[in-house]
């Protein structure tokens, strides 16, 4: 009988360049496996064909992961024109194959431009996406197909970064839940042939970029020559998702409440109804994350949202 692993808490947040050739949760598992962590989770799946930021979070940070995964995202694709591929990227089957367009960088910028803002999406077949406790990619590759409803997504900004006559490079700034094979398909078809993802790589998600991430050959040779101490030396503080968020500092009784799920009130507030907050005491210990609500007589409250479990500190 195999003799289990214990597992260690581990708290914080690691800024991974995702490799080619590995799934979002490979590279989660490999890492987790190296530390021994108990508790771990990333922030917005990448296909295996694509690199780039992929946010991991260990322990107390996986409460927080969500920050990450409703943030908007920047990609680099560079899309093949003349035909299209059953998995909508370069590892599918050719399925189709087209003319080639006749290509000019202001027509193609004219394309671009009419696919910019709100809209609606149906997710690909080829998806992580479940039905009926099914992964969709399961589905497809069994040949079976099924109804998908439509995501609302918005583009807010696509930019040509070069083109070929059979190709064409693009910047991605994306909201969430947006898949970029899906767009490398219509845009082909608006440009009047067939095309698929050749490649891919997130270069931005929220406020971190592709210029703050360590790699897994990076982290694997740390742990050769310092064990799981080489890899803790890269991992940022929980709080990390959520810096963009107003700070909120409280006393020790107040904070006590939070922790314990009970709302504070406030004398002044430090934005609007709605939004969220990150708390700290007045010594700048991280507690959570909270809401700011008005109570019936317009009293400013503190609603805990997200608040650390102290006793693994």
């Amino acid at each position: 009988m195999q003799k289990k692993i214990p597992r260690k808490i581990v708290d914080g947040v690691l800024l991974l360049d995702k490799p080619l050739g590995l799934s979002s949760n490979q590279a989660l598992q490999r890492i987790k496996w190296l530390l021994k962590a108990k508790k771990a989770g990333h922030t917005g799946n990448l296909d295996p064909l694509a690199s780039g930021v992929l946010p991991l979070c260990f322990g107390e940070a996986t409460k927080f992961a969500s920050q990450g995964l409703d943030a908007d995202k920047v990609y680099v694709t560079r899309i093949q024109l003349g035909e299209t591929r059953d998995t909508g990227d370069a590892e599918g089957q050719v399925v189709e194959r087209f003319v080639l367009p006749d290509l000019n960088a202001k027509y193609i910028q004219q394309v671009l431009q009419s696919f910019l803002g709100k809209q609606q999406q149906v997710p690909p077949m080829y998806s992580a996406l479940k039905y009926q406790g099914q992964k969709l990619y399961e589905l497809a590759r069994a040949g079976k197909s099924v109804e998908r409803p439509p995501r609302d997504i918005t583009l807010h900004q696509l930019e040509l970064l070069e083109f070929t006559s059979d190709s064409l490079t693009i910047q991605v700034h994306c909201s969430k839940g947006t898949y970029i094979r899906v767009l490398g398909e219509d845009l082909a078809r608006a440009l009047g042939s067939g095309g698929y993802l050749a490649s891919l790589r997130r270069t931005r998600s929220g406020d971190i970029g592709d210029d703050s991430l360590v790699t897994l050959p990076q982290l694997e040779a740390a742990f050769e020559q310092q064990g799981e101490a080489g890899i803790l030396q890269y991992l940022q503080p929980v709080d990390y998702l959520i810096q963009q968020l107003q700070k909120v500092q409280v006393n020790a009784e107040d904070a006590e409440r939070l922790l314990h799920g009970q709302a504070v009130k406030l004398l002044d507030a430090p934005g609007a109804i709605g939004e969220n907050v990150r708390l700290y005491t007045s010594d700048e210990h991280f507690l959570g994350m909270a809401q700011l609500q008005q109570d019936p007589v317009k009293d400013w409250l503190l609603q805990p949202v997200k608040m650390q479990n102290t006793a693994s500190d």
